[in-house]
């Protein structure tokens, strides 16, 4: 059977010191000089499905129960899924093997059609406020939950897993643009590129 490959939409300039193939991507799982954080780490090749149900509840992801109410999520089994709305739930593969997508129209494979980015590091919030005026540290609300919004204009979906970890997922298109806007609004704090491990350090204690 012929290879094939896919490519991330996210490139970043520095020298990648360690890498592995999986599932036709080549992910890099270490940069030289990756600092001691912040991080930005480029995730685009996890399985990303997107659910969509009359009730999605009713749907379980390799046994997983999608929330019953909008706004809620659940990790678990490293899949994080997130439940967008009354008939949508979004599920993100982020630790371990990628599943088999199943056989059930209410799935479809995103995960090539939507970047992913991990950004790490105690001073994530103070980064994300040079580039959207999102309110992630909103009141009486405690990690983890999602928000959806722009970014430098481009709509968003913002995981806040922790008070120093987010992901942020959009468009693959604008991936070159946001990655370098990033990067230099976070440049004051020393924000480098990292590889795949930096992220799976942390999620691997993540609940």
């Amino acid at each position: 059977m012929k290879s094939f490959r896919r490519y991330s939409p996210v490139s970043f300039e520095k020298k990648a010191i360690q890498t592995e193939r999986r599932g036709g991507w080549e992910i890099v799982l270490k940069y030289e000089d990756e600092g001691n954080g912040p991080y930005l780490v480029d995730l685009s090749h996890i399985a990303k499905w997107d659910i969509q149900d009359d009730r999605p509840a009713r749907i379980q992801p390799v046994g997983i129960t999608i929330p019953e109410a909008p706004a809620a999520r659940v990790y678990e089994k490293g899949i994080l899924i997130s439940r967008m709305n009354q008939t949508q739930a979004v599920a993100c593969h982020l630790f371990g093997n990628d599943p088999v997508l199943p056989d059930d129209p209410a799935y479809t494979d995103i995960t090539e059609a939507y970047a992913l980015l991990a950004l790490i590091g105690e001073d994530v919030f103070s980064i994300m406020e040079k580039i959207t005026a999102l309110d992630l540290q909103p009141p009486r609300t405690a990690p983890p939950f999602f928000i959806q919004g722009p970014i430098l204009h481009v709509p968003c979906r913002i995981d806040v897993l922790a008070d120093d970890t987010l992901l942020i997922a959009f468009s693959r298109g604008y991936a070159p643009s946001m990655v370098e806007a990033i990067l230099e609004a976070g440049s004051e704090w020393n924000l480098k590129p990292a590889g795949e491990l930096v992220f799976k350090n942390y999620i691997e204690n993540f609940a």
